[in-house]
């Protein structure tokens, strides 16, 4: 396991994903999560990941295509806020995030709490009882402060009776080290 932020969220994802589970990567961006679901779901299973960028869309379809999973995976041009139109309530298994710009790409491209957090909302009811959201909070640069910011406080609202929300922290890393964030479904 890579001791960095995806590392630790792919060792979560990976004790709770399972062959036939339905996934959605909320924040395609490269590909790599979608790939990462689609060998936890396997051939029975179902991911859909969705992106903002046509670049990201073709990058996460290449990888796919390269790696064996595209009639596993269904990649989607449209925000991340617009998820339950592509799944129904409970659902979905495990929802990955992760919030920030799309590596090599366009640096004032980024997600922002005006989708992201009505993004998570829908994603909570989008998960089965026992299902697992992992969000990545990478921050820094010109506006990553103000969304960490803003989903910080807004992970602290989930109601406790529903979800189970546990941030972790790098403490002794450099500059802005990347947060991952688990939000548990109760059962």
């Amino acid at each position: 396991m890579k001791l960095n932020t995806l590392g630790v969220a792919h060792k979560i994802i990976e004790e709770k994903v399972k062959a036939g589970d339905f996934c959605i990567d909320a924040t395609a961006g490269r590909g790599h999560d979608t790939a990462f679901l689609c060998s936890l779901v396997g051939e029975s299973g179902r991911v859909i990941a969705f992106d903002i960028q046509q670049q990201a869309v073709d990058s996460t379809r290449e990888l796919l295509q390269e790696q064996g999973y595209a009639q596993i995976a269904q990649v989607i041009l449209d925000s991340h806020s617009n998820m339950d139109q592509y799944a129904q309530p409970e659902s979905v298994d495990c929802i990955t995030f992760n919030f920030g710009y799309l590596p090599g790409g366009d640096h004032s491209i980024f997600t922002t709490p005006a989708t992201s957090i009505p993004a998570i909302e829908k994603g909570l009811k989008l998960l089965k009882p026992g299902g697992l959201m992992s969000l990545c909070v990478y921050y820094g640069g010109d506006s990553g402060f103000e969304e960490k910011d803003a989903l910080m406080e807004y992970f602290r609202t989930i109601d406790s009776k529903q979800y189970t929300v546990l941030i972790t922290e790098f403490a002794n890393r450099p500059n802005n080290p990347p947060i991952p964030v688990f939000i548990l479904k109760q059962i």
